[in-house]
């Protein structure tokens, strides 16, 4: 893999908070919702999961000397979706011979929040030592971070397949369960005498969100079951926050206006 460090422009040293700023930073700009490339963006995804898990950290930073032994397998993309950093470790990975193999393989499987919102079967490539495959597995709707499922009889000679799920932290989305917030800026003239804006959920829909004179900045608005679908069918919320931006240019009338409220 690419340097982590070195994707995102941070010293060996760096502190979680330092690595964090620079994936906002670099996400913000790189984002494809924002007209940024998209394997780039992907790229800066993948270094901030590598350096944001203590655990993937250390190991990157001291990569086992003895090498892998065992099972080798790399997804490959097999659908519109983005599947990365796939395999870890298999549970057959390390046995005697007088033993019986195992019948079940482990994975960890990364994966988008989009992937969540869509849910539903996807064929993947896996390529092993022992040749190319491809399996079918199902993105459960509703999936949180670290959840495991088992899909029996895909894996390697016929094992049931055990997915642990991570899924990549995302530069728009704020995630809480079901529910979903995220952050839109609007001039501080549509705060002040009331506007109707448009906003995209996170599957693309377009939506009309009412905001009505002299709302504050930082004001919420629930828009009920745009969330994230849920296992029972149900959908969570999508709420969506209210930040002020202020005009480059304000006419000198306004401001003298604006003074003469001041002094009042």
């Amino acid at each position: 893999m690419q340097n982590p460090y070195q994707t995102l422009g941070v010293n060996k040293d760096a502190t979680q908070d330092d690595i964090k700023r620079a994936y906002r930073r670099l996400a913000s700009q790189h984002h494809p919702d924002k007209g940024g490339d998209k394997e780039r963006f992907q790229e800066i995804q993948a270094a901030y999961d590598t350096l944001n898990d203590p655990q993937r950290r250390q190991s990157y930073d001291n990569p086992n000397p003895f090498g892998n032994s065992g099972f080798n397998f790399n997804f490959r993309q097999g659908s519109p979706f983005d599947f990365e950093n796939i395999f870890n470790a298999f549970g057959t990975q390390f046995h005697h011979q007088h033993q019986p193999r195992t019948q079940h393989a482990r994975m960890t499987l990364w994966i988008t929040l989009e992937d969540v919102a869509q849910a539903g079967k996807k064929a993947v490539n896996v390529g092993t030592t022992q040749g190319n495959f491809t399996v079918e597995i199902e993105i459960l709707p509703g999936l949180e971070d670290n959840n495991t499922v088992q899909y029996p009889g895909i894996g390697p000679n016929g094992m049931d397949l055990i997915v642990t799920f991570r899924i990549h932290n995302h530069p728009r989305w704020e995630r809480q369960g079901p529910n979903l917030t995220t952050e839109q800026t609007v001039d501080v003239w549509d705060l002040i005498t009331g506007a109707e804006i448009a906003v995209r959920d996170i599957m693309g829909n377009t939506l009309n969100v009412t905001i009505p004179p002299r709302t504050q900045p930082g004001t919420t608005f629930r828009l009920k079951q745009r969330g994230l679908r849920q296992r029972n069918g149900a959908n969570g919320d999508l709420f969506v926050r209210i930040q002020a931006r202020i005009p480059d240019h304000i006419p000198e009338s306004i401001l003298t206006a604006i003074e003469a409220v001041k002094n009042q």
